[in-house]
């Protein structure tokens, strides 16, 4: 029945959806006042979401309000990493009840928030294939004219930032949002500047990770959190992003998960896997022979 109904009338079932599942009950005033529909087309939306769903929801006529019932199962699926994401930035798509009421979710607040123009300009380099001529300040050098050719915008968990080929050390680096003042889009790159030549960017690593072996009592809580199989978690994450993951998850990387301290609850199990990865000085207690320099800049 979904695919017949227009993308609009989606959107306010969605919202009925949302509201039952969130709030735990919805007025047809509600749907009204945010939609600006008429009183005859808010009905009209609660009886097609009773069609759909019968068992969603009963009508309480002394509040004039609509409940969850203890049978309740979403008729639109609910991401609860883009709803978590939503409902503590205040973000809505127009298919949920966010801005409509302040709900209890709190995000740990960031680094600088980029330019938003210098977004625009290098993801319009990505998208058409060029290269960009920057001003970057860098921790070692200062202010600094840079090409680039960038293909990716990463978050790290901490900031934002840019992986792209840099003309100057011709390698692949990243290169941090906040710190690029300036952008100019210019030529086309060659083969061996594009994201197909950045070998940590296209290598997926295999991590195993298991609840930190002298850190933890109850290793069950560890295991529930990272919803881990057999007291392990399998994940495969780009070797260039692997060193972000493992320092924003504080995972013990030493031999023998030496790292004494509460923040440290996961050891890498297979650490033998990360011997020719470029940039993890940054992950907790791994160290290692000269691995390159392909770090954020």
């Amino acid at each position: 029945m979904l695919d017949s109904i227009s993308f609009a009338q989606k959107q306010r079932l969605a919202y009925i959806d949302f509201c039952l599942l969130f709030k735990g009950a919805i007025y047809r005033q509600d749907l009204i006042n945010r939609f600006q529909v008429g009183l005859s087309a808010g009905s009209r939306d609660f009886g097609i979401y009773k069609e759909l769903a019968p068992d969603n929801l009963s009508y309480d006529s002394r509040e004039k309000r609509y409940f969850q019932t203890p049978q309740f199962k979403p008729v639109f699926e609910h991401d609860a990493r883009r709803t978590l994401t939503k409902l503590a930035n205040d973000i809505s798509d127009g298919f949920d009840a966010i801005g409509d009421i302040h709900f209890p979710v709190e995000a740990p607040s960031s680094l600088n928030v980029p330019d938003i123009f210098i977004v625009a300009r290098l993801v319009q380099a990505i998208l058409n294939n060029k290269a960009v001529s920057v001003i970057y300040t860098s921790l070692s050098s200062g202010s600094n004219a840079r090409e680039l050719v960038p293909h990716s915008i990463v978050d790290n968990g901490l900031r934002w930032h840019v992986r792209a080929f840099d003309r100057k050390s011709q390698s692949f680096r990243d290169f941090v949002l906040t710190r690029i003042s300036k952008v100019t889009i210019k030529d086309t790159p060659i083969e061996e500047e594009s994201v197909q030549a950045d070998t940590e960017w296209q290598r997926l690593i295999p991590l195993q990770l298991v609840p930190h072996p002298k850190n933890v009592e109850h290793p069950t809580a560890i295991e529930m959190d990272y919803g881990m199989e057999n007291k392990q978690l399998f994940i495969e994450v780009r070797a260039a992003m692997a060193g972000y993951l493992l320092r924003r998850w504080n995972v013990d990387c030493t031999e023998r998960g030496t790292l004494i301290g509460p923040e440290y609850q996961l050891w890498l199990q297979n650490r033998f896997t990360l011997n020719d990865v470029q940039n993890l000085a940054i992950a907790p207690g791994y160290e290692a022979k000269d691995n390159g320099s392909g770090g954020s800049k």
